[in-house]
Order: C-alpha cells, then sequence, then structure tokens
C-alpha cells in the first residue's frame, strides 16, 4: 500500500468497497469464461463456423490470458496494482464490445484474444489488492469472504449466461460492459493504491513474447491437425512451436528477472504437483465443453439448462473445500489428491453415458455432483503443496507459476482432445457424429484424471507444512 495509507478493516464500509470491486473484478472474467461454453453452439450456428472456430472461441481467450498472466502480476506489483486491475476492466469490457458486435468468426477469435489480455491485467489484481490493502489481521478474513463471494457468482454463473444465450449469444459479452462499469466507478472511489517496493526492476518480455509464440504455434498446429490431419504446415507449425517453449525456458533461466523462475521446479515435489494439475486441468478444461454440447446438440437442451450442467462441481466445491483442506492439513495431501481424482474421473465415465433420451437429474446432475466431489478432494491440498514446496519469498509466484500451468493446460486440451476423439468439421450440427467423438473425448478426460492420480499416490510425498487456502484455488476451473 502507498506510504501514509491506513490499512483496511474488515466490517468497515470502505473494507466492504474494496471486496465488492475485487469480487466482481474476478468474477468478470470468471463468468465470461462460464458462459461463453454455453453459447458456443448458437455462436457457430450463428456465424457459419466449424468446430474449429469454435475451439478457437475459446482458445484465442485462453491463449493470451495464459502466456501473460504472470505478466500481468508483475506490472502490477511494479506500476501499481489499482492502476493496472483498472486497465484490465476497462480493456476487458472494450473487446467484451468487440465480440458482441463480431460479423464473422474471424473476428470473434480476435476480440477474444484482446479479452484474454484484459483478464491477465485484472485476474492477478484482484487477490494481490486484498492482500495488499487488508489489515494483517484480517487478512485471512478478507481472501475467504472474497472467494466465499467469488463461489457465489460462479454458482449464478449458469443461470444468467444459459438465460442469456436464449436471447442471443451477443448478451453474454454486452453484459459485461455495466458491470466493468461498476467496477470502475468503486475502484476508483475506494481502492487504494498498492505496488510491491521489491518489484523485480526489468520485465521479461523476450520470455513473454517467447510464450505467447511457443503456445500459439503449438494451439494452431493442435487445432488444424483435427481438420485436417498432420499435413501441408501442421507438422513444421507443431515443431517450432516445441522448440520455442525449449527456448522460454533457457530464457529463463538466464533472465535476471524471469517469470518463471525455474530454480522452483529443482523441488521434486513442486514439479510433480505442477504435473498433476497440467493432467488434472486438461481434462477439465475440454469436459465442461464437451458437455454442454452434448447437452445441446445431441439432448436437445437449451442453453439454459445445459448451463446448469455444471452447478453441481461449483456449488460442492463451494461448500466444501475448507473441510477438504482441513482434511489434508492433518492427513497429508496425497491421499486426499489421489482419491478425489479418481473419484472425478468416475463423475467423468459417467457423465460420458449422457445421450439423447438422457434424464437430466440421473445422468447429468449426479455424475457431476460426484466430478465436483472428487475435485472438492483435490484442489485443496493440491494449492497447498504447489505453495508449501515453494520458498516463502516465492509464495506469489509458485502460486501464478500454478495458475497458468492450469490455464496452459487447459488451452491445449480444447485444441488436442477434440482431435483425437475424431470431433471436427461440422460434426456439432450432427448429432450422430458429435455423440461418437463425446465418448471418446469423455474417456480421454477420465484417462487423464486418472493418470493424475497415479501421479499424486506415487510422487506426492511430503506433509503440507503451511496451512491449506481456504475457498477459490489458482487453478480451479472457470477461474
Amino acid at each position: 500500500m502507498e506510504p501514509g495509507v491506513e490499512a483496511l478493516r474488515m466490517g468497515t464500509p470502505r473494507g466492504r468497497w474494496v471486496l465488492l470491486a475485487t469480487v466482481l473484478g474476478s468474477g468478470l472474467a470468471m463468468l465470461d469464461a462460464t458462459v461463453v461454453n454455453v453459447a458456443l453452439e448458437r455462436i457457430g450456428n450463428d456465424l457459419g463456423a466449424g468446430f474449429a472456430g469454435l475451439q478457437w472461441t475459446i482458445n484465442g481467450y485462453a491463449l493470451t490470458l495464459a502466456a501473460l498472466i504472470l505478466l500481468g502480476g508483475s506490472l502490477g506489483d511494479r506500476f501499481g496494482r489499482r492502476r493496472v486491475f483498472l486497465v484490465g476492466v476497462v480493456w476487458f469490457a472494450a473487446a467484451s464490445m468487440l465480440c458482441a458486435l463480431a460479423p464473422d468468426i474471424g473476428t470473434l477469435v480476435a476480440a477474444r484474444a484482446l479479452q484474454g489480455v484484459g483478464g491477465a491485467l485484472l485476474t492477478p489484481g484482484s487477490l494481490a489488492i486484498i492482500s495488499s490493502s487488508f489489515h494483517r489481521d484480517d487478512r485471512a478474513a478478507a481472501v475467504g469472504a472474497w472467494a466465499g463471494l467469488g463461489g457465489v457468482a460462479g454458482a449464478v454463473g449458469p443461470f444468467v449466461g444459459g438465460g442469456l444465450v436464449e436471447i442471443g449469444w451477443q448478451l453474454v459479452f454486452l453484459v459485461n460492459v455495466p458491470l466493468a462499469a461498476l467496477i470502475v466507478v468503486v475502484t476508483v472511489r475506494h481502492v487504494p493504491e498498492s505496488r510491491d517496493p521489491d518489484a523485480v526492476p526489468r520485465l521479461d518480455v523476450p520470455g513473454t513474447v517467447i510464450a505467447v509464440v511457443g503456445l500459439g504455434l503449438l494451439t494452431y498446429g493442435l487445432t488444424a491437425a483435427g481438420d485436417d490431419g498432420f499435413t501441408g504446415l501442421v507438422v513444421p507449425l507443431l515443431v517450432l512451436g516445441a522448440a520455442a517453449l525449449v527456448a522460454f525456458v533457457r530464457v529463463e533461466q538466464r533472465s535476471p528477472s524471469p517469470l518463471v523462475p525455474t530454480s522452483l521446479f529443482r523441488d521434486a515435489q513442486f514439479s510433480a504437483t505442477n504435473a498433476v494439475t497440467l493432467l488434472a486441468y486438461a481434462a477439465l478444461g475440454v469436459l465442461f465443453v464437451l458437455v454442454v454440447l452434448q447437452l445441446q446438440v445431441v439432448a436437445d437442451r437449451s442453453p439454459l439448462v445445459a448451463g446448469t450442467a455444471i452447478l453441481p462441481v461449483t456449488v460442492i466445491m463451494l461448500l466444501l473445500s475448507p473441510r477438504a483442506g482441513a482434511l489434508a492439513q492433518r492427513i497429508g495431501p496425497r491421499l486426499p489428491m489421489a482419491a478425489g481424482l479418481l473419484v472425478a474421473a468416475a463423475g467423468v465415465l459417467w457423465l460420458a453415458a449422457i445421450d439423447a433420451g438422457a434424464a437430466f437429474v440421473a445422468d447429468v446432475l449426479l455424475p457431476s455432483a460426484v466430478v465436483g466431489a472428487g475435485l472438492t478432494l483435490m484442489v485443496a491440498p493440491l494449492t497447498a503443496t504447489v505453495l508449501a514446496s515453494a520458498p516463502e519469498r516465492y509464495a506469489g509466484t509458485a502460486s501464478g507459476v500454478n495458475n497458468a500451468v492450469a490455464r496452459t493446460a487447459g488451452l491445449l486440451a480444447v485444441a488436442v482432445v477434440p482431435a483425437a476423439a475424431g470431433i471436427g468439421g461440422a460434426d456439432y450440427t450432427d448429432p450422430d457424429a458429435f455423440s461418437a467423438g463425446y465418448v471418446r473425448g469423455m474417456l480421454i478426460c477420465a484417462g487423464l484424471l486418472a493418470a493424475a492420480a497415479v501421479l499424486s499416490a506415487v510422487a506426492v510425498r511430503r506433509p503440507l507444512t503451511v496451512p491449506p487456502p481456504s475457498g477459490r484455488l489458482t487453478g480451479e476451473p472457470g477461474v
């Protein structure tokens, strides 16, 4: 916080305003991710897009967000968290308007990429503002309130998104504009500015550029492979993308102010836990996309009904994550993580049975609740293990790296899993073709979760040495 500014206390009017601004800010990006999935089928039909266009509608946003989110945190630490947060909110709103006005799928994808830039600026600032603004004695309570209220926003999202899509998919993006205006007003009037006096003197621009290029080439190549196979420029693009990511590691090793301190990965448990994150969030990144499309394309459900399919996941995690974290603190993270991932995999296999005659409660909501129970057991111990595996001075960086790994996993999975499942072209308009690919895709997702469970059981050994975070965590779906 700026010198001379008094730390905020819970229960005071200004403290409530700061919580409101940060909850709405993080909710802006989270709700957008939730409702866009629900809108995909309508977007594709209205804009005449193939399945690759739907993939890029998700990944245009995910690409820039995953590649720039660590830079966004560094910018806030250096130039002011409130200032960068405000820039991100305004940027996000402007890009949302471009999304709503897009006349074709190419324009929409470009606007979604711009949205991701805004998300990368505002997302890290939300929690950082709370951590830096509230008094030390009230900080944990403020973070808990932020997490709980954010979870409520996540639970409301499917209803809001589904209802908006029923009217017109453009409203999914236009709703961000008045919400952003409210956030700007509250932030300007009530949120104090803060900086990190020990922020790195130089930004890692080379590392950021290489990360964007590498992830972009891989994503483009994997998405193109779904329609064209490994022909033409697909293989060269994949090779160049992989080479760029190798170069990224070398640049980070030599950078005086790296986005990703490679020394963190010398800890075997930190590396293993991030590998678990990569596998688990690859599955989750594509899981909810496939489920909402299956419900609309094959089961002929409305966007509103399809959007509620993930509601049990959000509600169960909101209610039970603190208890799961406390359990991991008592018995260690290995068993809850491994068991939770296996339970989630069982729920995914159950969801694979959704077909044209699916009963919504028995075939959708109940297995979704099983997935939610599994994730509740897994997420809190996983995030706490990441934090416990890093030196205290790198706690924020470790959390940010794990967040970026989770988002990158979802980005690549949305590109590669549908292709591996045989979904492409106009399959999402053909119930029979999409349903066959859906089943294969869900089996792949279950396999990824099971592999993450095995890795957790084998590689996660160390007991927790820090309290588990409560509430919403670094890589939670939709965050």
